[in-house]
């Protein structure tokens, strides 16, 4: 399968889930990284109208469970997160912030993943990092 069919199939099984309802999109893949984007807009804004945090959260938890979940034999095993912290360094209000998800280390029992969210002029707006354990299904 190449990429854009992975990536397809990717999107299309988030269909009804939290990244399908705050618009994020996972845009690229690779050999321990994945990409995503999600749109600032009224499904992901605080009430004054910047980015919330929990969304980019939300959009860090799920490139790191996605690309994750890569790494192991989905017929017999899955992700889950066990913590994750974020700090957030630049406000936005419009447009849309960009993911990347990169693994530090991939274990048999426990993953560890860093995500660098950033706007569209490419400042780093979160940096966040998540620690998957690996569990039988």
């Amino acid at each position: 399968m190449n990429k854009q069919e992975i990536l397809k199939n990717i999107n299309a099984r988030m269909k009804g889930t939290m990244v399908e309802h705050l618009g994020i999109i996972i845009t690229d893949i690779g050999d321990e990284y994945i990409c995503g984007k999600m749109p600032v807009d009224n499904r992901t804004v605080q009430p004054c109208g910047l980015l919330h945090g929990g969304a980019s959260a939300v959009l860090a938890e799920s490139l790191g469970s996605i690309g994750g979940n890569m790494t192991v034999d989905m017929d017999n095993k899955t992700v889950v997160g066990v913590e994750i912290n974020a700090n957030h360094l630049k406000s936005v209000n419009s447009g849309w912030v960009i993911g990347e998800a990169r693994a530090l280390k991939i274990g048999r029992r426990l993953q560890v993943w860093k995500i660098r969210i950033t706007n569209e002029s490419g400042e780093n707006v979160c940096d966040s990092r998540l620690t998957l354990a690996v569990v039988n299904k």
